[in-house]
Order: C-alpha cells, then structure tokens, then sequence
C-alpha cells in the first residue's frame, strides 16, 4: 500500500488541498493520501515541524510525506526530497528538514524541472506519486550535500534542573514543551530517582502523572505525551488561558539532590 501524507498552510475553504490531492492520484491511482492538518498559520514552519515530527514514525518506513507550508520570499525556492529515518520529505529547502528528527538526513536530492505559481501541485504531488510506486530517489533529481537548517530551541539539562519551553499550545490549550522524557529519566537515574518539582509562573507541582485524568475537573496535570514532550495542562479548561502560559515561556524540572 503506498502512503502519501500532506501537511499544509493551505486552510480548508479553497480548490487547493484538492488540487494537491489530485496531482498525486493522477500519477498514482491506488495512492492513499491521509491529511495530517492543513491548519498550520500561513508560513509558520515551527508548527510544520512539530506536527510532522510528532506523527511520522506512526507510519510505515517509506512512507511519503508532502509539506506545503512555505516561509520564502525567493521566487523560485528549491523543491528537495529528503530521507530522515527511511522516509521520504518532499518540499521546500526552508530549514524545515532539520526540525524533523535528531537523526540526520541519510540522503537530500535537489527536484529537477521547475513550477509555476503552485509547487506543491505541480511538483511536489507528481514526485511524491512516483516515490510511493516505488522510483528511486535519484530518479527525481540531483543529489545534494546539504540543505538549509534551523537550529531548534532545545532544554538545557543539568544534575539539577532541566530548563525548557513551550514550543506548542494546542488545540485544548495544553501546554507543549521542549523537556523530554529521554533527558528525564537519564538524570534521575544518575540522580538516584531523588524528589522533583515542576515550576512555571507561580505554580510548582511535585510529581508527572502518568495520565491525565489522574486529577479531577479543573486541576493542573503534568504528562509526557505519547511523543515523549512534557505537557501541562488544565483538565476540562484551557491551560493556557487559565494558567497565564503561551509558547516561549519557560518551565523548570528542579531535582532535590
């Protein structure tokens, strides 16, 4: 079964993510498209990333994935395919690839011929059908030895705290940080599993709950997410509202040694 996913900014009351779809049926009939969002606010390729990193290990390893989000005021960007952990990222060379994964590109390839006024229909679509029918990479373009990077705002962790941010507010108002289960567990392991406690603002919670009904209607709940990021939130409200929270502020994990 070939799988092509599509990640845009292109809203859903226009012809666009249609005409998209359409471009990849034509080349691949038997194509199953799944829509990741395409609510992602105009250019905003944190959002992108994000999204996209949080959901593409969920498919199968050569799975194609099509990101029409774009933040250029070049006229002519460079379209790449990109290969992150055997799946296949086809867009524009933003700096977007390198938020994906803290795994390196294994290869990058330059597409070949150029687009009009629509890249994502008349060029990432017929690429993304001829990769999910099974052509190889660099049938499709010219390889390349780098692409452009973002350098992603990451924790600091130490012995004794781990500092972060928010990087998200969701769709609930949950709070979505850059602390991580991995960094976590490592330092409380060296740490003998000592005491900790959560502080943001004013607030400062003792413990992660392993679920978020482990509080009751309008407490505050503290979770690592199904991606492995510390999440606060308000169960039933909006904790980013109800909290005074939004994206960039930061959030402490202080160990009691």
């Amino acid at each position: 079964m070939a799988i092509v996913t599509f990640l845009s900014d292109f809203g859903l009351s226009d012809h666009y993510v249609a005409a998209v779809k359409a471009s990849v049926l034509r080349g691949l009939p038997t194509a199953v498209i799944v829509d990741i969002s395409h609510q992602v606010e105009v250019g905003d390729m944190g959002h992108a990333a994000y999204l996209l990193s949080s959901v593409f290990r969920d498919f199968p390893v050569g799975t194609v994935h099509i990101i029409g989000v774009s933040n250029s005021n070049e006229r002519r960007p460079r379209s790449v395919v990109v290969e992150v952990e055997g799946h296949y990222f086809i867009g524009e060379d933003s700096g977007v690839f390198s938020l994906l994964s803290e795994q390196p590109a294994t290869r990058m390839i330059a597409l070949s011929g150029s687009a009009g006024t629509f890249a994502a229909q008349e060029v990432f679509g017929p690429v993304a059908a001829r990769l999910a029918s099974g052509e190889a990479l660099e049938e499709v373009g010219i390889e390349i030895s780098a692409i452009n990077k973002y350098m992603p705002t990451r924790a600091k962790a130490t012995k004794q705290q781990i500092a972060g941010n928010i990087v998200r507010v969701d769709h609930y108002g949950n709070l979505i940080t850059n602390i991580m289960k991995h960094d976590f567990e490592a330092i409380m392991q060296i740490n003998k599993y000592c005491p900790y406690e959560i502080n943001f603002r004013r607030e400062k919670i003792g413990i992660i709950h392993d679920h978020f009904f482990d509080v009751g209607p309008g407490e505050c709940f503290v979770v690592f997410d199904s991606s492995g990021r510390l999440q606060i939130g308000i169960l039933q409200g909006n904790g980013s509202e109800l909290l005074g929270l939004m994206v960039n502020d930061q959030v402490f994990l202080d160990f009691k040694i």
